[in-house]
């Protein structure tokens, strides 16, 4: 019998020491779950002054030219951007020469030659600009598991949906920038502390403006100074995410400006034949009682 009762106490204890423990676990989940996000991104990409926005934008070749640079210096290193061709630079400003001499810089993978095997040249204007990875294994490989995604149309695939009721105002305010606007965002909101409690995978670097988690693998890519300027505009962080972010959207876009324009004379095309239908309607009918 007393085997019984001292049995019947120690289970007492240990579900006592359960419940306890699960009392604990529950009230750090539920601390943990308060500090963490319900929606991402944290914070909502600033919106900017850009000159392709609205109906009559236009691109800054200038501005486009810096933009490749920081490309070219610091994001083809990790980033791709497979369906833009060297011939294409020519809308930036740029000769036929100095895209010659620009696409010679690069490194392509071709073949097979008439031996079947493939082969390294230098580049021409009529290839796309490489991959830095020879797979997107490779990639993900070397970044730690992610594969950095291509930046062709990077511009156009990234943006955050903006809610009700601004989507509304962005009907009459002609708001397109919704990519670029993240762009820069992300690129200038490192440096942040997280919120108390908010845990970071290990790995990961915080970033609020980030649209897919609390944090993301890619490290602060951009500091001052790192790309260095020859027209005297700014050298720092908040400068270069301007401009690579504006080269993305030409990247993803670039007849937009083309687009625009027809845009436009289609509309005022509609105009003068709603005009002439309206003065042909009256003349036909004028004589006819009403």
């Amino acid at each position: 019998m007393k085997k019984i009762l001292t049995s019947l106490a120690l289970i007492g204890l240990v579900a006592a020491g359960t419940g306890v423990a699960g009392t604990w676990a529950f009230a750090a989940e539920e601390a943990h779950n308060a500090a963490a996000p319900t929606h991402f991104p944290i914070n909502e990409p600033k919106e900017m002054s850009w000159s392709f926005t609205g109906p009559f934008g236009t691109y800054d070749k200038a501005q486009l030219q810096r933009g490749l640079k920081v490309y070219k210096e610091v994001c083809s290193a990790c980033h791709s951007m497979n369906l833009v061709a060297f011939r294409t630079l020519s809308d930036l400003g740029y000769s036929d020469a100095q895209i010659k001499t620009l696409s010679a810089q690069y490194t392509i993978h071709d073949g097979p030659n008439d031996a079947g095997d493939m082969f390294d040249r230098p580049g021409k204007p009529s290839d796309h600009f490489p991959a830095p990875f020879a797979n997107e294994e490779a990639a993900a490989a070397s970044n730690g598991g992610a594969a950095p995604p291509d930046m062709s149309l990077l511009a156009k695939a990234r943006g955050v949906e903006r809610g009700f009721p601004q989507f509304v105002f962005d009907i009459f305010t002609q708001y397109d920038a919704g990519g670029p606007d993240y762009i820069h965002s992300l690129l200038t909101g490192y440096d942040q502390t997280p919120p108390a409690g908010m845990v970071i995978p290990e790995g990961t670097h915080y970033n609020p403006y980030f649209m897919s988690g609390v944090s993301l693998k890619m490290p602060k890519p951009l500091s001052d100074g790192q790309v260095t300027y020859d027209d005297g505009s700014p050298q720092t962080i908040d400068q270069y995410s301007r401009d690579v972010a504006a080269f993305l959207t030409w990247a993803a876009e670039p007849h937009m400006e083309d687009r625009k324009k027809m845009g436009f004379r289609v509309l005022v095309f509609l105009l003068l034949f709603g005009a002439l239908v309206y003065l042909t309607k009256r003349k036909v009918w004028e004589a006819v009682a009403h």
